[in-house]
């Protein structure tokens, strides 16, 4: 539907002689010259478009500090484990993150996950990743950072392209679109599918025979419309519709997430600029949890999550009003709505469940924000903004019955709550005599509401089982930053960051008892497996220091980053045995560097290199996932004028990465090596 309505308003647009010959850029208003006081990096399309592995969450690791809750990607990594997070604020599979998409946020309204499948770098223009909380101006949850995607426009990607690769275990990743630009306009149409058979997610040691490889299957369609509105504005549409199916390596535990999203954004350029956005999210997801003994031998299903539905509705509006030649000032409001619940089969006898479970609610934030940039000299830049939010949860349940007989065992309904939260954040840059040195400080407040996932809804990784905590509070971050950046050459760039957060509140997983046993709400948990429970922690504290380099040398380029981060846990009551250790899946280093070579006739080489340092899987500290080196390389070779041939490996020295453990310590590994070759026309 979406791609018929999309086809019949390029006819229109290309009916249209009258159109004003005006040429659209498909992007938001401007940055401001107070953006200059916070930690931010460029990553551009050529980057995006030739990571090894194809994947946006991949290529965001150049970022120092990019973490997700998982060292594994969208193939074969729990859906609801993609959270991502900067500067160690970790050690939860909610994104600590805000990641937009042309402004609209990408995390799952239910879980605050991100469905990283569905998009495809080949539609994105850019990203841009800025390190630090209190992003007001985006809307709350930034916590850990922004990261905002830019969709391409024609004119930026290829008029036609179309890439089909075939890698290792049977896997199969195509893309395709289509970009033309109409009256001062522009249209894209594009198209992602990919498969594979997958790897066996357990080591070799570890293996049993329940244990087999993990397939996925994932496809998505993306539409875009921009087109001018007057003399001064520009109309941008976008849809979006994904599938993600793939197991977890194990009979039961089958995982299908289903979406569309969809958005209009007016942008107007005038003396006053604005911009009012409006967006819709419908998502739905299931999967599959499963029991396993110690010797492997034998598999039996514990929880079925048989339909999570979710909407997320949202819109924002700024206003840039001219003020003076060296004032700027931003104004505006944004609210998002999001609903959904989680109705499950579980206490399964004899390979049957006995036991329904509904849970769910709703939450809604409405906010207002306002940003002023002074450059009160030539070289200094000043900036201030604050923002206000009510909040409220309500029509939070928990009802759970006897299949057998229908009788209820529990019909829990949660008291409403609301609460208003203010944030601000101020900076200053700093550029003695217009010189190559750039100096920069960020002071921020931040605020993340729990997601409706921590709230209301129970599941399984592995062996262990997590229980939702309805009275959750919402996390507050308060942090400062201080950086350099140096610019001695027009084709060189490096910059130093140090920086310390502290992150109150904040949600984790905290185990509260080790299997064999029998727990409340979750059931039985097995032998090694443990019993946890969603609970706010007293703080997280996270310091460290982020450095980065970029260098184009005629025909080679080199970037590279580094981050190093203490985080630790600060933690009373319940979960005292918890204070002083540090937060699970956060690594204390992290490091990528790429290489990047385009020469004779276009040929483009490229390998990255990237390390991730020990990190512990659990939050008592006691299991420790291994640091691990990559090689991920490229290489384009054009063989017509509009064909290339395609080569990729991922993982070339076929290192282990671990990316979790589970009861008896049972190892789960990323990605192993994989090969990819193929062709691409454009």
């Amino acid at each position: 539907m979406g791609a018929i309505l999309l086809s019949a308003a390029l006819a229109a647009a290309a009916a249209d002689s009258s159109a004003p010959d005006i040429v659209v850029t498909g992007l938001g208003l401007p940055r401001q010259p107070g953006d200059a006081a916070y930690d931010s990096v460029e990553i551009d399309r050529q980057r995006l478009t030739d990571e090894a592995s194809g994947r946006l969450e991949n290529v965001l690791r150049d970022a120092a500090g990019f973490a997700q809750f998982r060292r594994s990607d969208s193939r074969s990594a729990q859906p609801t484990s993609q959270g991502a997070t900067l500067r160690g604020l970790g050690g939860n599979a909610a994104s600590r993150a805000l990641i937009l998409l042309d402004g609209v946020p990408l995390a799952d309204p239910f879980g605050g996950w991100v469905s990283f499948s569905a998009i495809d770098p080949e539609r994105l223009q850019g990203a841009r990743v800025t390190r630090g909380g209190g992003s007001g101006i985006y809307g709350p949850g930034a916590l850990a950072g922004t990261i905002e995607l830019s969709s391409a426009a024609a004119g930026q990607i290829a008029p036609l392209w179309a890439e089909v690769d075939y890698g290792s275990r049977n896997s199969v990743d195509t893309t395709a679109g289509v970009a033309q630009g109409l009256g001062g306009g522009s249209a894209v149409l594009s198209g992602h599918y990919a498969r594979g058979d997958g790897f066996v997610p357990i080591i070799a040691a570890d293996r049993g025979p329940v244990d087999v490889a993990a397939p996925y299957r994932e496809a998505s369609v993306s539409g875009r419309l921009v087109f001018p509105v007057g003399d001064n504005s520009e109309l941008q549409t976008s849809m979006l519709a994904f599938s993600d199916k793939r197991t977890r390596g194990t009979a039961f535990t089958p995982n299908d997430t289903r979406g569309a999203d969809a958005s209009v954004r007016l942008v107007g350029r005038g003396a006053w600029g604005y911009e009012a956005l409006g967006y819709v999210q419908v998502r739905s997801f299931t999967a599959g949890f499963a029991s396993i003994n110690d010797a492997r031998t034998t598999v039996t299903q514990t929880l079925d999550q048989y339909s999570v539905p979710s909407t997320g509705l949202g819109g924002r509006f700024e206003l840039r009003p001219p003020v003076g030649t060296h004032v700027q000032l931003r104004i505006g409001t944004d609210t998002r709505y999001v609903t959904g619940e989680t109705d499950e089969l579980y206490s399964y006898v004899t390979g049957s469940p006995t036991r329904t479970r509904r849970a769910g609610g709703d939450a809604l934030t409405i906010g207002g924000f306002a940003e002023a940039g002074l450059e009160p000299l030539r070289d200094l830049t000043l900036t201030a903004g604050g923002r206000i939010d009510r909040w409220r949860i309500d029509g939070g349940f928990l009802d759970q019955k006897l299949i057998a007989t229908g009788a209820a065992l529990t019909n829990n309904r949660y008291p409403n709550r609301e609460g208003w939260r203010p944030t601000a954040r101020g900076g200053f840059a700093w550029k003695p005599g217009g010189g190559p040195v750039s100096i920069r400080g960020a002071a921020y407040l931040g605020w993340r509401l729990p997601t409706l996932n921590e709230l209301y809804r129970l599941y399984r990784v592995g062996a262990d089982a997590i229980d939702a905590n309805p009275s959750l509070k919402p996390e507050r971050l308060r942090g400062i930053d201080g950086g350099i950046d140096y610019d001695p050459l027009p084709n060189l760039h490096l910059s130093a960051t140090a920086f310390t957060n502290r992150l109150s509140d904040a949600i984790a997983n905290v185990t509260m008892g080790i299997g064999p046993g029998t727990f409340p709400d979750v059931g039985v948990v097995a032998s090694g497996g443990r019993y946890q429970v969603r609970e706010n922690l007293r703080a997280i504290t996270s310091s460290g220091a982020e450095l980065e380099a970029r260098l184009k040398l005629h025909q080679w380029t080199l970037a590279a980053s580094y981050a190093y981060t203490d985080a630790r846990v600060h933690a009373d009551g319940t979960a005292v045995v918890l204070n002083g250790l540090r937060p699970a899946q956060t690594a204390r280093h992290q490091a990528s560097g790429t290489l990047g070579w385009e020469g004779w006739r276009r040929v483009a080489l490229s390998a990255t290199l990237r390390y991730v340092g020990p990190q512990y899987e659990d939050d008592l500290n006691q299991e420790t996932l291994k640091g691990a080196v990559t090689l991920d390389a490229t290489a384009r070779v054009p063989i017509l004028s509009h064909l290339s041939v395609i080569a990729r490996a991922e993982n070339l020295s076929n290192v282990r990465v671990e990316a979790g453990i589970s009861g008896n310590d049972i190892i789960e590994r990323a990605t192993p090596r994989t090969l990819w070759i193929g062709l691409r026309f454009e």
